[in-house]
């Protein structure tokens, strides 16, 4: 089944993105010395494993458990 692709810019999403935080984000993945290569690395083993609205759908599971209490031990910021 195809799922329609829904903006998270604004409107009608649940999910509204702060263009301030989605600029912080950018620059951990794409700049940072230390975070930049393992995001990166991430990223090219997701793009290649899923379709586009499997990526879509990892995101908001990521986003959702950013947003519930810890789950394991790991205490990475």
């Amino acid at each position: 089944m195809s799922v329609a692709p829904l903006s998270i810019l604004g409107g009608e999403s649940v999910y509204c993105i702060n263009q301030n935080q989605l600029g912080d984000a950018m620059r951990l993945a794409n700049e940072d010395e230390e975070s930049s290569p393992r995001i990166q690395a991430v990223l090219a083993d997701v793009e290649l494993a899923l379709t586009r609205n499997e990526r879509a759908a990892l995101a908001f599971v990521i986003i959702e458990r950013l947003r519930e209490p810890i789950r394991t031990a790991d205490t990475r910021a």
